[in-house]
């Protein structure tokens, strides 16, 4: 009996309506939906997208040219803040008018403060125009109390460290996908501590080689690979330059010899033209990656090209 009502037509077609709503609920029940990420600068948006490879994708709140140091968003880059799950950025040091902004929109929103992830390097901002290494032909390794120079990204130890703690915070949110977003951090680690081992070999010959940047955002840097900047035509927030303090480099450069003056793209050139004399070479250093494509790759490809930069300048 039952085998006959089976092979019916009203039994098939039955079957073909219950299917065909079967799958129109499945097709109206989307998948978990990703955390919505904000990132300020390129770096710290390049490790959030490493963190989030096959989940998701950051934004970045700073558009390709903008300084850090001071921007007034736009509408829509407000609304993208205002309906954060959660802001990554290296912190209130760097971008102050983000930490108002933050306040004031998302307040209740997490925030990873790379800044202050526990382990992170952190150096003072310096203000003299010839750095202390070479005012007193030493190396200063003492305490520092002052305020904290921002530009932390550039020290790749610091980058594997922050992926680290991108993987955790995101979890925190986001449990069903923790273990791919610890399983992506360790990958872009283990790149990091590769590319440390290729630069420190590529910058062994120049480690010597005094020469002078535009603005004092590569500190780190500079620890990290043992290399020889002399000084600074621009404070570390961008601040123009006194007479003074380029009347001080001029000096610097003549007793040093210093071979390179580093200009930035986001800059005027004159300040650096200026100051190269006939012996003195000008070569470019980007610390944010403007031009590079944004993504996981921004971050590595930025420090590699800081690196080739410094060699061959210096060379």
């Amino acid at each position: 009996m039952l085998s006959h009502y089976i092979s019916t037509p009203m039994f098939k077609q039955f079957i073909r309506i219950t299917s065909s709503l079967l799958a129109a609920c499945a097709i109206a029940i989307p998948a978990a939906a990703a955390p919505k990420v904000v990132t300020d600068i390129p770096a710290v948006h390049a490790l959030a997208a490493k963190a989030m490879e096959g989940v998701g994708a950051p934004v970045r709140l700073l558009p390709p040219g903008a300084s850090p140091h001071g921007y007034h968003m736009r509408p829509s880059e407000a609304l993208a803040l205002a309906e954060a799950d959660i802001l990554i950025w290296i912190g209130p040091e760097l971008t102050p008018w983000l930490d108002r902004a933050r306040r004031k929109l998302n307040a209740k929103a997490p925030s990873l403060a790379l800044l202050g992830v526990p382990g992170t390097t952190r150096h003072e901002a310096r203000e003299e125009a010839v750095f202390t290494a070479h005012a007193d032909g030493g190396h200063d390794h003492g305490h520092h109390h002052g305020p904290v120079d921002p530009h932390a990204w550039l020290d790749p130890v610091n980058g594997a460290r922050w992926l680290g703690a991108i993987a955790r915070a995101l979890g925190s949110i986001d449990p069903a996908n923790a273990g791919t977003y610890t399983a992506n951090a360790a990958a872009g680690e283990a790149e990091l501590w590769v590319l440390k081992e290729a630069l420190n070999a590529e910058l062994a010959p120049v480690r010597n080689q005094p020469y002078v940047v535009l603005h004092d955002g590569f500190q780190y840097f500079e620890d990290r690979f043992r290399i020889s900047a002399l000084g600074a035509i621009r404070l570390s927030d961008g601040a123009a330059p006194s007479p003074r303090r380029l009347a001080t480099l001029r000096r610097g450069i003549k007793a040093s010899g210093a071979r390179c003056i580093f200009r930035e793209p986001q800059y005027s050139s004159a300040l650096a033209a200026g100051l190269a004399g006939p012996d003195v070479r000008t070569g470019v250093l980007d610390p944010l990656g403007w031009d590079l494509e944004a993504g996981w790759s921004l971050y590595p490809t930025l420090l590699q090209q800081l690196g080739t930069n410094l060699r061959q300048c210096l060379e």
